[in-house]
């Protein structure tokens, strides 16, 4: 899972505009700011004074061109204001700066003391790395300062990339260039649309302010605040950020990525969705490491696996996710405070691992396991799953199943190893293995009155169930067995040694998971 772009091709595609805009506004600045001096007339097919526009007034026709400094400016027309050194100029307007600037435009107002320039209608701004397109420009030489109005489109030759924005300015004290209102910036690689981009020169970031949506070939990029910095390779994504790619969503209050170490960091209402998993995850805090793949999500996490009829869920301290050796397998192991809750089954330990490799959950650390009536214990638990439904499990070492028949009467089986088996989410067989002890309630068929305790002790034997209760048991050795009638046993015969009853910790729903008592 990649959160940006991994080139650099992001940062300098975006840059390379900006650039040459500002350069624009450098050489005027350094060739037009020495003097002051007067727009010269170079040609026209024909001059004449009209003292209706003012004194000094002249009409320009045909062929015109004019002069100051090392800019030339053309028209069919033009009115001349000697006086103010100022001139209005018309039809197939055109502006050229040495041989790397040409402006074209329908009609011109400029000032020569000033040395503003205001372009209306068909304006058309080429340098030989970019072309600007725009109906409304405005541009002070001497102060570089510029801005367009009414929509403008900018196309970077060698990137083959395009920015439109209703509203563009260059501020030259901040050296900062705004594009504001329904920006869009189109890259053979990316795409970014955003309501308000903000470059500065000086440190070569940029800023998005408003929402803005950002497309690249791995991932969808969402954030109402962010920053990209070329030269530190970070980048922050803030307000509702969210990055999504084909098969994961990331969402957070700020998401952070530094592109040269590959660290992802994402604080605050994390969300990460993994859709070829039906899998959420959320927490406080998510850290990504791309060059291992792992990532870490820590406080009020909550992982929930949704199923077709089913869903899970389970609180920790910790997540850690990672893969295999052979980078196929991912592996999701929870630490401290485990807990989970799924309506056919509940679970609590110090520490949990999910393997998509066998699909199997396995129990670290006083695991406990409940099932429909039924209590399991043992010093490791292993559950088999398919689809969200159990298929067996195993408890290892120090086995003991307990359920509840009756107020203080327990069933209890106690073995080195189990194996159970589920059917239809219902466990209908256990498999006891080595030292098998059995403490079971019997009833009479008829009234269903209890009519003794049964005690049992087998190497190896196998239990069948109904409805979460013993039905029968298979002896596959010499058993002793025992039938007590309730009047002659005493407590110390119905429990079995290490018997420990948790109904207390048991999660009844999934809010319960955040308790740890």
């Amino acid at each position: 899972m990649k959160y940006i772009m991994n080139n650099s091709e992001f940062y300098r595609g975006v840059f390379i505009i900006f650039y040459v805009i500002l350069s624009l506004g450098g050489q005027a600045q350094s060739k037009l700011n020495k003097s002051k001096k007067k727009v010269q007339i170079i040609s026209a097919n024909s001059l004449e004074v009209d003292p209706k526009k003012g004194k000094g007034a002249k009409r320009l026709i045909g062929n015109v061109a004019f002069k100051q400094d090392d800019v030339y400016m053309y028209c069919d027309s033009a009115y001349f204001f000697s006086k103010t050194n100022d001139l209005d100029a018309y039809n197939n307007v055109r502006i050229i700066q040495g041989d790397s600037l040409i402006l074209y435009g329908d009609t011109l107002h400029y000032s020569g003391n000033s040395k503003y320039a205001r372009i209306r209608g068909h304006v058309e701004l080429d340098n030989n790395q970019i072309i600007l397109n725009c109906n409304q420009l405005n541009y002070d030489l001497k102060n570089e300062f510029g801005y367009y109005l009414g929509g403008g489109t900018i196309f970077n030759k060698e990137e083959r990339s395009t920015l439109t924005s209703n509203q563009g300015y260059y501020y030259p004290n901040s050296k900062y260039f705004f594009f504001k209102d329904s920006v869009h910036l189109k890259h053979p690689d990316y795409d970014i649309k955003a309501d308000t981009m903000k470059f500065d020169s000086k440190s070569e970031i940029t800023y998005f302010l408003g929402p803005t949506h950002i497309k690249t070939q791995e991932n969808i990029i969402y954030c109402e605040k962010g920053e990209l910095n070329p030269k530190t390779k970070n980048s922050y994504f803030v307000k509702n950020a969210s990055i999504s790619s084909n098969e994961k969503i990331i969402e957070g209050d700020s998401i952070f990525y530094n592109q040269q170490d590959e660290i992802g960091e994402v604080f605050d209402n994390v969300t990460i969705i993994d859709t070829s998993e039906n899998l959420i995850i959320n927490g406080d805090y998510s850290k990504y490491n791309e060059a291992d793949s792992t990532s870490i999500v820590t406080g009020n996490v909550l992982l929930t696996q949704l199923y077709k009829t089913d869903t899970f869920y389970l609180h920790a301290d910790t997540l850690l996710s990672y893969y295999d050796s052979t980078k196929t397998y991912q592996n999701i192991s929870a630490f401290n405070h485990v807990q989970f809750y799924k309506w056919d089954m509940q679970g609590r330990c110090d520490s949990l691992v999910f393997s998509d490799m066998d699909s199997t959950i396995k129990m670290y650390s006083e695991p406990i396991m409940w099932s429909e009536a039924s209590q399991m214990t043992s010093d490791f638990i292993e559950i088999k799953q398919f689809d969200g439904e159990v298929k067996y499990f195993s408890l290892l070492k120090n086995a003991f199943i307990i359920s509840e028949v009756d107020t203080s009467k327990y069933n209890q089986i106690k073995g080195k190893d189990m194996v159970g088996y589920f059917r239809n989410s219902e466990l209908y067989r256990i498999n006891v293995l080595n030292n098998g002890q059995t403490i079971y309630y019997a009833k009479n068929d008829e009234d269903s009155t209890y009519i003794g305790v049964n005690k049992a002790v087998c190497s190896n034997m196998v239990i069948r169930l109904d409805s979460s209760k013993i039905k029968t048991i298979t002896f596959l050795s010499q058993p002793i067995a025992t039938l007590y009638p309730l009047n002659q046993v005493t407590m110390n015969e119905i429990i079995l040694e290490n018997f420990k009853w948790y109904k207390d910790f048991r999660p009844k729903r999934k809010e319960d998971i955040f308790n740890w008592d």
